[in-house]
């Protein structure tokens, strides 16, 4: 078995003067060839590996603190701490360091750092000054004892000597009784000058002098002297504050006296730096670096207490979960579960691990079901506190946990459906609460931080979990909202029972999107105001979740958009006010055609999809904004991706609305590729004719006149494998007027088709039979042009010819 004495903590402190934990291991000094001098080694206690390989340097200063800690400064910049179990380890090695440096181990420090100039001012002092000799401690000398102490704070050499006549007689104590007899007799000239003292005092950065300043004793007599700033008119009344109205409340008493003390110290240090204290200048930054070495180790212990007192913390968790606890009660027991988090992140990466999990196996998880479901939304904002915490720390525990809901019980709500529930009823005007619990989401649905997990299955298991139980809910007011048929609040609720689960009724979504008022027979064409600026800000969070699944989640969100026709209703979106949504809309959709998936690009030509988009551009006008950027970027995209059947259906369904377009060269380049498309069938064409048979001049003719139909058909069957969908009208071309004429005469809506471009009828067949194009929902229908989407400033076309005039918007809308 290990030696416990020797078992210590390696310490480094950050950029930030945060001290992060390099793992636990067991210290040795011994002697490394290498180095060529006695060396500090740490060797972990996991695998044997070295923490830390650290020589004894002559002019190193090393600084023993609060018994159990040695720290020293490596370099400028990097400061290295050991804290040991037992005090004895820490003394041995103390005393090894001594013993090298040839110091005497009752020091707490071996030696400052010392500059050249600092050197140079002590070598012209005589010998017999290098002690520093404080006054008698009187009230006649308060003064004298002020000025000594801020003096020396420039010299580190000179610090370290006041410290240890600090030290020696209990100095502090005996400046701590002046200050209660300078209060009694309201000597104000004295309370200012002790002011100075003990402030001087905290900057000399000692652990020593704080682990007396900061005892039970002494620590409001501290406080009580650093109310009487000369530079304000009336003290302050801190301890008036942290007796009277500071209230320790116990949510579960605690019997651990020393724990309590601890707990009431780092709370009023915490207090001393950062209320009563003035912010350190940059000079001073290092002043009370001591200090917050302090506060964390003792934030440390606090929670190495109370995680093993498993009694108190068993009681916490039942209390929490119990249904007969007040509100009042809950409210206490979640911030102090919250403040426990937090105090947590104090520990290395280890013991961080094993509390996380303590607190797993205690129900903080189905606790936060039912806090987070609470109408209090001071308790709604801790527990949403907490779940960040569990979160950041192991998305991968709150992914086990709520795969295992639907198997517990059909009866709960499952977690995840609470947690988009608090997105969506947000009350924050600013959706401050949605936007935390929205990068919360994509945490746990991100599949990158699930490809390191031991359970291989992970990703495949949750995604499907997340799509069959919680995508629905999370797209309720995404489809709420871009409903365009009449409806009745009887009707909304058919709809979108998709919506629910066993666990969550659609009464859970309707009341938080504003639809509990929807009267029967109501015609909205959007039964939530798309006008609604936070309405718009929820749907934007919403539409940026879903835009990251469909970069991340290859076939479940494929599958989920085309069984719902999710990008048109997203498209709704491209009508509203609101610049920011209709880009948001626009990023879905480009993120789609940036997979370059000819599933979705299918989709979107068979949906006629890029009419909402085009009828943006047009209507946006003349105006230069990002928006107009957005949809040339779109189209530049395909444009140089040359992704061949979004140019054809572009091309051939819009490019006359877009030709008028030329402040870009996008749209002018689409049809060029397509040219170059056609021309290349062609060449392909005719050279398979060439090549078929060899055949004179008179053979050709007769099986040109006899069997025309049947070469066509023989040709479509050859190349069917070779041409895009789109480009099958090349062929259809070749069969007559007479199939134009009936593509023509089908009923419903298209967009303008330019003149010259074949019309053909759909093609419902299988991928392996003849292709032919594939025509939008809406085919040509040459009447007068009408609006695809009826807006408020819509008149008819004598007001439309007019406002030609005046509007900014010279090119036409599209057309139906």
């Amino acid at each position: 078995m290990s030696d416990t004495r020797r078992r210590v903590k390696v310490y480094t402190l950050n950029e930030d003067r945060q001290w992060d934990d390099r793992g636990t291991g067991h210290v040795s000094s011994t002697f490394v060839e290498r180095l060529k001098g006695i060396s500090l080694l740490v060797r972990a206690e996991s695998d044997g590996s070295l923490l830390l390989e650290s020589k004894i340097s002559p002019n190193t200063a090393y600084q023993k603190q609060q018994d159990t800690l040695i720290v020293w400064s490596e370099t400028d910049n990097y400061d290295l701490a050991l804290s040991f179990q037992e005090k004895a380890g820490c003394d041995e090695i103390w005393e090894k360091i001594c013993q090298v440096q040839g110091k005497d181990p009752a020091l707490d420090i071996t030696q400052d750092p010392i500059d050249e100039s600092e050197e140079e001012r002590f070598e012209e002092i005589p010998e017999t000054s290098h002690l520093v000799e404080l006054p008698p401690c009187e009230l006649s000398r308060l003064e004298e004892i002020a000025d000594l102490v801020t003096s020396v704070l420039s010299s580190p050499i000179r610090r370290e000597k006041l410290a240890l006549a600090l030290m020696s007689e209990g100095y502090i104590k005996k400046l701590l009784g002046l200050f209660r007899v300078c209060e009694d007799l309201d000597n104000r000239e004295g309370l200012h000058h002790l002011y100075e003292i003990v402030r001087g005092v905290l900057f000399l950065n000692k652990a020593a002098l704080f682990e007396v300043m900061f005892s039970d004793d002494c620590i409001m007599d501290v406080v009580g002297c650093l109310e009487y700033d000369p530079a304000l008119v009336q003290p302050k009344r801190h301890r008036e504050f942290l007796t009277k109205t500071a209230k320790f409340k116990e949510v579960i008493p605690i019997t651990d006296s020393e724990l309590r003390q601890k707990i009431h110290q780092t709370y009023r240090v915490q207090y001393i730096q950062d209320i009563i204290l003035p912010t350190p200048s940059l000079f001073e930054d290092n002043f009370l670096s001591t200090l917050n070495s302090f506060i964390f180790f003792n934030k440390v212990e606090i929670v190495s207490m109370l995680q093993e007192d498993e009694k108190f913390l068993t009681e916490v968790f039942a209390q929490l979960t119990d249904e007969a606890t007040e509100d009042s009660k809950r409210r206490e027991l979640v911030n102090f579960v919250k403040e426990f988090c937090a105090f947590s992140q104090t520990l290395q990466p280890q013991n961080r691990d094993a509390f996380f999990k303590t607190l797993a196996n205690l129900g903080i998880l189905p606790a936060l079901e039912i806090v987070m479901g609470m109408d209090d939304l001071q308790v709604r904002a801790a527990a949403t506190d907490i779940f960040s915490y569990l979160v950041e720390f192991s998305p991968s525990m709150v992914r086990e946990f709520v795969m295992q809901e639907p198997q517990q019980t059909d009866d709960d709500v499952l977690l995840i459906n609470v947690v988009i529930k608090q997105m969506i009823c947000d009350s924050d005007p600013e959706l401050g609460g949605a936007v935390q619990l929205m990068g919360l989401l994509r945490t746990l649905i991100d599949p990158e931080n699930m490809l390191a997990s031991t359970n291989k299955t992970e990703k495949t298991e949750f995604l499907s979990f997340f799509y069959k139980y919680c995508m629905h809910v999370l797209t309720a007011p995404l489809l709420a909202n871009t409903a365009h048929d009449k409806i009745s609040k009887g009707k909304l609720e058919r709809r979108t029972r998709g919506f629910q689960t066993k666990n969550m009724q659609i009464s859970l979504i309707i009341p938080c999107l504003g639809l509990s008022d929807l009267q029967e027979g109501s015609t909205k064409i959007n039964p939530v105001c798309p006008d609604n600026f936070q309405t718009a800000q929820l749907l934007a969070l919403i539409l940026e979740l879903l835009t990251f699944c469909v970069e991340h989640h290859t076939y479940h969100i494929k599958t989920y958009i085309m069984n719902k026709d999710l990008l048109r209703r997203v498209l709704v979106l491209m009508n509203s006010k609101h610049t920011f949504l209709a880009l948001c809309a626009l990023r879905f959709m480009r993120r789609i055609i940036g997979l370059k998936d000819e599933y979705y690009n299918r989709y979107i030509i068979k949906g006629n999809l890029f009419e909402p988009v085009i009828n943006a551009l047009l209507d946006n006008g003349t105006r230069y904004n990002l928006l107009n950027s957005a949809i040339i970027e779109l189209f530049e995209f395909i444009k140089v991706e040359d992704i061949k059947s979004l140019i054809a259906h572009i091309v051939d369904n819009f490019y006359k609305a877009l030709e008028s377009i030329e402040y870009v060269q996008t749209f002018k380049g689409l049809k060029g590729r397509y040219e170059q498309e056609k021309d290349r069938q062609s060449q392909r064409l005719n050279r398979y004719r060439r090549d078929a048979r060899s055949l004179d001049e008179d053979e050709e003719l007769w099986f040109n006149d006899d069997d025309e139909d049947d070469d066509a058909e023989a040709v479509e069957k050859r190349m069917e494998d070779d041409f895009p969908d789109s480009y099958g009208k090349y062929m259809e071309a070749k069969k007559g007027a007479a199939n134009g004429a009936n593509g023509a005469s089908n009923n419903g809506k298209a967009a303008a088709i330019p003149p010259g471009s074949p019309t053909v009828t759909p093609n419902n067949s299988s991928a392996s039979s003849v292709k032919t194009v594939t025509l939008p929902a809406t085919p040509v229908v040459k009447t007068a042009l009408v609006g695809l989407v009826d807006y408020p400033d819509d008149e008819d076309e004598e007001e439309e010819d007019e406002e030609e005039e005046q509007s900014p918007r010279k090119r036409p809308r599209l057309s139906s």
